[in-house]
């Protein structure tokens, strides 16, 4: 599909980015050889294929959320940087 520089300008326009010539020529080739892969999609047959938003089934990769016992306080207070008695000690980042 042939594109104008009109056009990639207007698109431009509307994603509010600035191009200089050599991006504008750059960009109009590069949208055109996209917009041409769309139209070879649009001729496959996909008569009697239903409509999915996922390829693959959905499936969860987190652990489950569960309870478990906590690290013990020494080995929590050994790597921070100042502490004081059984508390960490940070810097004050409010201003008054």
């Amino acid at each position: 599909m042939a594109l104008t520089s009109d056009q990639i300008r207007h698109v431009a326009a509307l994603a509010r980015v600035a191009l200089t010539p050599e991006e504008l020529e750059r960009y109009r080739s590069q949208m055109e050889v996209i917009l041409d892969n769309f139209r070879v999609l649009q001729e496959l047959n996909t008569e009697g294929v239903p409509p999915t938003s996922q390829s693959l089934p959905l499936q969860t990769v987190l652990r489950e959320d569960e309870p478990g016992p906590s690290s013990p306080k020494e080995d929590i207070l050994s790597n921070a940087p100042r502490r004081e008695e059984d508390y960490l000690r940070v810097r004050a980042v409010l201003e008054e």
